[in-house]
């Protein structure tokens, strides 16, 4: 009897995690079609007002035209450049941002005496207006592809060192008296205990700095590029090409949403792997 008691309360909760498995199933497809239904709602409503004039297409364009001036670019290629420039200034700028906030994060860590220094400076660097920033940037290193790079490292360097930093020194303090007690060194807490505990932070500021670096380079092709989706919009608005603008803008939201998915998925693969 109790055997078969047994069974049956494992079949029920089994039952239960079926029935909870199906409703979270639903309700994430749910969720998946209102989002595609709100996005299809929005273009239909945007094209039919063009079409019937309630709003004047020439300043608001509309999803069609949109479509048909991506096309044209697309048999020039002239929109594969801009978009290549754009990406590649990103990438890079995001890469460096990554590998500098991280060394700079650990020497601050490494270094308590230069960590009271430095951190007043990096609270007041960050709270800088970027977009101030980037004429300057064009001044003083010229118009150039590294300069827009910069101005995006500029966006998202301070506060990734700031909060990696506080990161840094949030991990718990048991764990690093444990390797000191096993004869460690400050090198072993740093490799062992420090950056292990601190990826999933470091993942997650990552996702926040792709697109703040997608927004510096934008402000940098603003001011001093010749190519890229920057360059696009602000030209784009000067010879009231309003077309390019909006186009340039909804590729830069598919280009952010596709960094920020592959940001995603490797936080992912890195969490099946714990």
């Amino acid at each position: 009897m109790r055997r078969r008691d047994n069974k049956m309360q494992v079949a029920g909760i089994s039952r239960r995690q079926q029935e909870y498995l199906k409703q979270r199933s639903r309700h994430r497809r749910f969720v998946k079609m209102m989002r595609i239904l709100l996005l299809f709602g929005f273009l239909v409503l945007w094209e039919t007002a063009v079409r019937f004039g309630w709003i004047d297409g020439f300043i608001f364009s509309s999803p069609g035209r949109i479509a048909g001036t991506f096309m044209g670019m697309v048999e020039d290629g002239s929109i594969f450049r801009h978009m290549g420039a754009t990406l590649f200034e990103t990438v890079a700028s995001f890469l460096l941002v990554v590998v500098t906030g991280l060394l700079c994060a650990v020497l601050l860590w490494c270094s308590d005496k230069l960590s009271e220094i430095l951190e007043p400076y990096l609270v007041v660097l960050n709270s800088l207006p970027k977009s101030a920033l980037a004429p300057l940037l064009i001044v003083w290193l010229g118009a150039n592809r590294s300069t827009i790079i910069v101005a995006g490292m500029s966006v998202a360097i301070f506060g990734t060192i700031l909060n990696l930093y506080t990161g840094f020194r949030e991990v718990s303090q048991d764990k690093m008296k444990l390797i000191y007690t096993l004869g460690g060194s400050r090198r072993h807490v740093l490799t062992k205990v420090v950056l292990p505990s601190t990826v999933p932070a470091t993942i997650s500021i990552m996702k926040v700095n792709i697109g703040l670096c997608l927004v510096g380079v934008v402000i940098g092709e603003f001011i001093g590029a010749r190519c890229g989706l920057g360059y696009l919009i602000i030209y784009g608005s000067q010879v009231f090409k309003l077309d390019w603008v909006l186009m340039s803008i909804v590729i830069l939201c598919v280009i952010a949403m596709g960094l920020y998915a592959a940001i995603g998925a490797a936080e992912k693969q890195y969490s099946k792997r714990l």
